[in-house]
């Protein structure tokens, strides 16, 4: 017998005959990653493998626990290429793409829950593929705000709307929230160095809003390139400052977001001091 929320997926899918899911036997399965030779990662829901389809496509194919864990950091066999800034710049702006597809692009609003490092794969270009939808929900209505009834996400990407209701409704900001923290980690990967960066006594959002308002170079000399890379940092900052706003009225939407990212570093301001607490 099926169960409410099996009915309700099964209906969502026969109105998008494009989402119509195709079936494999394990053994396509198997031969389609080659034995599970290549782990990408590990989500909430299970491990991930590379895969080729008969066609060529590459895909990214989960096989899932028994039973809802926590996850593991990503693992990328390509783990040791370096990325340069244009390419995070580049990949920053591909993830806000995808976020605004989902948001806006799509006829019913998909809210994604889970943006983070692990959940973003990169083809042979680098370009950004969002992945992990196991908490994801469909919100029909056009605010996109929807009801919750517990804490969804990983810490230290979750909106404080998802965990307290006190600071706001949950709704499409709460992805921009984690679109920024996200970024921001790109960008304290990059500038601070193994050992401060790794330290209890620092965490970025707070030592670079600090620089901000004290409107200093933010040690990016020595760090960056070039100019071009030091605008490039400068915006990525600014926006993901924007994103983490407490009050989710405060947040850009998505569409914002890839504008904010896509123009002009000059029309872009020093957001609000954000409410910011280390995840320690």
């Amino acid at each position: 017998m099926k169960v409410e929320g099996d009915k309700k997926i099964e209906a969502f899918l026969n109105r998008h005959e494009f989402l119509t899911p195709k079936w494999y036997r394990y053994s396509d399965v198997k031969n389609m990653t080659n034995s599970f030779r290549d782990k990408l990662g590990k989500g909430g829901y299970g491990d991930v493998y590379k895969g080729k389809l008969l066609d060529g496509q590459l895909v990214a194919v989960k096989i899932l626990n028994k039973s809802k864990s926590n996850g593991e950091d990503f693992m990328n066999e390509n783990g040791d290429r370096q990325l340069t800034w244009e390419m995070l710049y580049k990949i920053a702006v591909g993830i806000a793409r995808g976020l605004e597809y989902l948001h806006r692009g799509c006829k019913t609003c998909i809210l994604h829950f889970e943006i983070k490092p692990h959940n973003i794969l990169l083809d042979d270009d680098f370009c950004p593929k969002i992945s992990d939808f196991g908490l994801a929900k469909l919100c029909p209505g056009k605010e996109s705000v929807i009801s919750m009834t517990g804490c969804r996400g990983t810490i230290g990407y979750i909106a404080p709307e998802v965990y307290s209701r006190n600071f706001g409704r949950v709704s499409h900001k709460s992805d921009v929230y984690s679109y920024g923290m996200m970024v921001l980690e790109m960008v304290g990967e990059k500038t601070l160095n193994d050992e401060d960066y790794h330290t209890s006594e620092i965490y970025f959002p707070h030592w670079i809003y600090s620089r901000i308002e004290l409107d200093e170079e933010l040690r990016l000399q020595g760090i960056v390139d070039d100019d071009v890379d030091q605008e490039r940092v400068r915006k990525m900052i600014l926006v993901s400052l924007w994103c983490i706003q407490t009050d989710p009225a405060n947040r850009p939407p998505m569409s914002r977001v890839l504008e904010m990212m896509e123009g002009n570093i000059d029309s872009l301001t020093i957001p609000p001091k954000p409410f910011l607490s280390s995840p320690s």
